[in-house]
């Protein structure tokens, strides 16, 4: 397995306590999770982290690193995800630590107003979702998008994230290790464990049943 160091610009290597740096949060059972907004908890949203403790959080979209080159969430944004999603993390988490490996979460929840602006950058709907009147996938808090990580290094995928190319279609072989293949398929098992299926053209985006049903739009921060 190949594996490369992750960004430390997020503060990765810090694994003790609650750190908030540049889209970065990482939990401790010594460091309880806050409680999330009254909006959130009214909206059916759960921090991630209480059910994956060991959830390393390095939210693009809350720094410049990202396709649109600039920060679209608070700097101290949380993962949120819908309640009925949290026991399908957990168990997807559970699979993967035996072998040393822990989840990275580049997106959870995400505001109908950062949809709209990521559709502006780009209006390709086979890579970002067109924004409509209801919230589906990211916007319902049913979609994640997920890596791996084991020793304080990210594991090659084969790509980065939200790199829009073919090589990054999630069953992808051509421009695509033997390693990073074998890498995507056990993130995929893992998460399918948890019911979780992957959008077959993003390795790294993962949704929970009924991400794509009609939902009214949440109204929710994601700090």
């Amino acid at each position: 397995m190949f594996a490369v160091p992750i960004r430390l610009t997020a503060g990765f290597a810090v694994l003790c306590g609650l750190v908030w740096a540049a889209g970065l949060a990482v939990a401790s059972p010594d460091e309880p999770v806050p409680p999330v907004s009254d909006a959130a908890r009214a909206a059916g949203l759960v921090d991630v982290r209480t059910v994956v403790p060991d959830a390393v959080i390095d939210l693009r979209y809350a720094t410049p690193d990202n396709f649109v080159g600039a920060p679209m969430y608070p700097p101290d944004a949380r993962c949120l995800v819908a309640e009925s999603m949290a026991p399908a993390l957990a168990k997807a988490a559970d699979v993967l630590r035996p072998g040393g490996d822990v989840l990275v979460f580049w997106d959870c929840y995400r505001p109908h107003d950062v949809q709209i602006r990521m559709y502006e950058a780009v209006s390709e709907p086979g890579w970002v979702a067109k924004p409509g009147p209801y919230a589906r996938s990211h916007e319902a808090g049913l979609s994640v998008d997920v890596t791996l990580a084991r020793g304080g290094e990210l594991v090659d995928m084969g790509t980065g994230f939200d790199e829009f190319t073919p090589r990054a279609n999630a069953y992808a072989t051509e421009g695509v290790s033997a390693a990073a293949q074998e890498n995507r398929t056990r993130l995929r098992e893992a998460m399918a464990a948890g019911g979780l299926t992957v959008y077959k053209g993003e390795w790294w985006h993962f949704d929970a049943p009924g991400a794509y049903s009609q939902r009214p739009i949440l109204d929710a921060p994601v700090n």
